[in-house]
């Protein structure tokens, strides 16, 4: 502590009597996100912050000639699960840094689902001494329910300990909002745990209002990133919550929900991504795609970029950081316009970590065999993935909405021959395998979805929220059976078959949900799986990340985990037949 303040009373001293920093930037534009401004200046930064701005500031050990460039502060992130990019911490900083991401609040639920507060403690380390500064938030629902089978739990003491971190900055989303509501004891302990530290409550709500949404906001519950309606979206912001819009791989609510951010509404609004898939950090970029898919639908860069920034760091009480200004930490990133916003120069407490989309030194892994080998499930056979047809005509079915997380129910009339429900690729009709994987039980879980789109194969994958549980999608049962051994046998991964042979595989050791691979290998790997899922017949856009969530019985209408097929608005399981 007293090394950094001699360093910041030296910076000041040298900024303010001799107009000398340690690195300026010269006649760049900021866009001053307090009053719409933008001014052409210097900016002077000393001691890891911005001790200066004016063009009295000439002097300086490095100069930075920006003429005609924009300075904005470094991106925060305000909600999003690192595992869901596939990409350890280590990776997923390679990611975003160089897209002038210089902070991020991240959800671990999807490590704690499978190793418990070990796994979230693994998150911690693994993010340290980054030039990306990782906070989280406590998981508050792990598992997410009860209907589903989880390799680990955290319950209220593993809470408290994780809320000691000073990096840990309050409660996750509180999924189980009907808990909430009936006044659940255990998720309540959570949320009055977190309150009593002075510490942030986040929501997950998605489709509650009236009298229900009061509950659940009396409990102190104060944001939400659910909404896919506007007439949903307004009621949150008027009885007070902050709004996260979010635009991630699967989920996308921006072009919904953007009428609402107004000169006056703006500040209580946040652009997320929730889950990013690594291909699309690589190629289109991280919050800096946001902000442009934001300008593009007409919000002003103002606006938008106040909402990946400072309006971020006033939710979280993240203070000196969102803005250009005297005394604020020099997280800095230099675009090329504010319609493109295109990272040119990204700087990280002053030092320069990025430029021209390329970090100036390459992160080192760190590696631990704790969180490897996490993926054991029971010896199977095509028998065990049999649905038999009884007397059964109509079944319900999975509908997939595209660009949602949501989910149709529907009841469309069975395809039986040889007293079992096939698959109907011609109707687009196909299985839905989920295999507890944690070793807990062996449960498998068998459903129809539609909405994929195959002609023929399987789709597998050990990534599917909250439980991470193995599920797959296929057309044949020997295909299907061929994915899910073959996942399993890589430790974790996504795979696809066809003709009983695999075709492409990304293996995910850590956890059974990430890699230590750079990201652009990842994304490589990810855009092979993607090419041969369309060889076979996928029409999903996401078909990896569309898979993922059908087994979280949270989000509504229907979904099926290792348990059996829930319908969510019930919270209850149901048969596949509808009798």
């Amino acid at each position: 502590m007293r090394d950094e303040l001699e360093a910041r009373l030296q910076a000041i001293e040298m900024a303010q009597l001799r107009r000398e920093a340690d690195t300026l930037l010269a006649g760049v534009k900021i866009l001053n996100l307090f009053t719409g401004e933008v001014t052409t200046t210097n900016v002077a930064l000393g001691g890891g912050r911005i001790v200066g701005i004016g063009s009295q500031y000439r002097r300086a050990q490095e100069v930075f000639d920006l003429s005609g460039r924009y300075l904005l502060p470094g991106l925060i992130e305000g909600h999003i699960h690192i595992e869901s990019s596939l990409l350890t911490p280590e990776g997923f900083a390679e990611a975003v840094v160089p897209r002038g991401t210089t902070a991020v609040v991240a959800d671990p639920h999807e490590i704690a689902n499978v190793l418990g507060l070990e796994g979230v403690r693994y998150m911690l380390r693994a993010s340290r001494d980054l030039p990306l500064d990782c906070y989280f938030m406590a998981s508050s629902c792990v598992p997410a329910t009860g209907l589903e089978t989880a390799g680990a739990s955290l319950g209220r003491a593993a809470i408290a300990a994780l809320l000691e971190d000073e990096r840990v900055l309050g409660l996750a989303e509180v999924m189980d909002y009907s808990g909430v509501i009936q006044g659940k004891r255990e998720i309540l302990e959570k949320i009055i745990l977190a309150r009593s530290q002075g510490k942030l409550v986040n929501g997950h709500a998605p489709g509650l209002t009236g009298e229900g949404l009061m509950a659940y906001l009396d409990a102190g519950i104060g944001s939400d990133h659910e909404s896919i309606t506007l007439e949903e979206a307004q009621e949150k912001l008027r009885l007070g919550m902050r709004l996260m819009i979010r635009e991630g791989s699967q989920a996308r609510n921006l072009a919904a929900l953007l009428p609402l951010v107004t000169p006056v509404t703006g500040r209580r609004c946040l652009l997320v991504s929730d889950d990013k898939e690594p291909h699309e950090l690589v190629a289109d970029g991280h919050l800096d795609s946001l902000l442009r898919r934001a300008v593009s639908l007409g919000l002003s860069p103002h606006l938008a970029v106040q909402m990946v920034t400072l309006n971020v760091a006033e939710a979280f009480g993240l203070r000196e950081r969102g803005a250009v200004a005297p005394g604020y930490l020099a997280d800095l990133v230099v675009v090329d316009s504010l319609r493109e916003f295109t990272p040119l120069l990204v700087f990280k407490g002053g030092r320069l970590v990025a430029e021209e989309g390329k970090l100036i030194r390459e992160i080192p892994r760190m590696r631990e065999p704790e969180v490897l080998d996490t993926v054991r499930i029971p010896r199977l056979s095509t028998e065990n993935l049999r649905i038999p047809a009884g007397r059964a005509r109509l079944v319900r079915v999975i509908g997939l909405v595209q660009g949602q997380i949501v989910t149709r129910r529907l009841v469309l009339e069975a395809t039986i021959g040889n007293g079992e429900v096939h698959a109907d690729p011609a109707r687009d009709i196909l299985k839905l395998v989920v295999v507890e994987r944690h070793g807990r039980n062996g449960n498998i879980g068998l459903g129809l979805v539609q909405g994929f789109g195959l002609r023929k194969g399987a789709l597998a994958s050990s990534v599917s929220h909250d439980s991470h549980n193995l599920i797959a999608v296929g057309v044949e049962d020997q295909d299907l059976l061929t994915a899910l051994e073959h996942v399993a046998a890589i430790g974790g991964g996504l795979t696809v078959v066809s003709g009983g042979a695999v075709r492409a595989s990304l293996a995910l050791p850590v956890a059974g949900l990430m890699t230590e691979e750079k990201p652009g290998q990842v994304a490589a790997a990810m855009e092979h799986l993607l090419l041969n899922a369309r060889d076979i017949g996928c029409t999903a856009p996401n078909p990896f990340a569309a898979l993922s969530f059908l087994a979280l019985p949270v989000i509504p209408e229907i979904r099926l985990t290792d348990r059996g097929l829930v319908d969510v608005g019930r919270g209850e399981f149901v048969s596949l037949a509808v009798h």
